[in-house]
């Protein structure tokens, strides 16, 4: 097919495209009755638009706004529809629904592991939920169970959202400066280096 341009020569169409990877790069063409549906639907979101602004000159100058039986924008919103628009608006789904499952832990890994491991923190970028026991006995224990747990926690938060469980044993005494330690010593290990 040849096209005449405004300087008399004729151009002519590409060839058709060839090729698998070459038909993904090529943009949708949309035919008459979708662009007719877009203008359509932007003409009435624009006359919509002149239509509210229009109403609220009108009610300023009939002494403010007032309400009226219909809903609009200045009703008051339910408190779970208002925290989930501000869950999704600020991208904390998955923080969430990992903060629920903590709540929920006891019923997720039974009464007597929760009794003893107690998850701490929860990594999105890594997806690696940490986990403190208060035992190595029941350290040891969640790491054998480790597989399963991320299963049911996956299976509550969706795929992929728990890779890995980190578990962390129990913390030992904190170690304190006495009266027979060096100024500056870092324990038994500094003595050879």
């Amino acid at each position: 097919m040849t096209e005449n341009t405004p300087g008399g020569s004729a151009a002519s169409e590409e060839a058709p495209e060839k090729g698998p990877e070459t038909a993904s790069k090529k943009t949708p063409e949309h035919s008459g009755v979708d662009l007719a549906r877009v203008a359509l639907r932007a003409a009435k979101e624009q006359a919509r638009a002149r239509g509210d602004a229009a109403q609220q000159k009108k009610q300023a100058r009939r002494g403010g706004l007032r309400s009226g039986a219909r809903a609009d924008g200045r009703d008051p919103m339910a408190l779970g529809a208002a925290i989930n628009r501000l869950l999704t608006e600020r991208g904390w789904e998955t923080p969430a629904a990992v903060g629920g499952v903590m709540g929920r832990w006891p019923q997720i890994v039974g009464e007597d592991l929760a009794k003893h491991c107690v998850p701490q923190k929860y990594e999105e970028d890594e997806r690696v939920l940490s986990v403190q026991c208060d035992s190595t006995a029941w350290a040891t224990q969640l790491r054998l169970l480790a597989p399963q747990v991320v299963a049911r926690l996956n299976q509550d938060l969706g795929h992929g959202t728990v890779r890995l469980i980190k578990v962390q044993g129990p913390n030992g005494p904190a170690r304190r400066f006495g009266p027979l330690r060096a100024p500056g010593s870092t324990g038994p290990g500094d003595t050879y280096g």
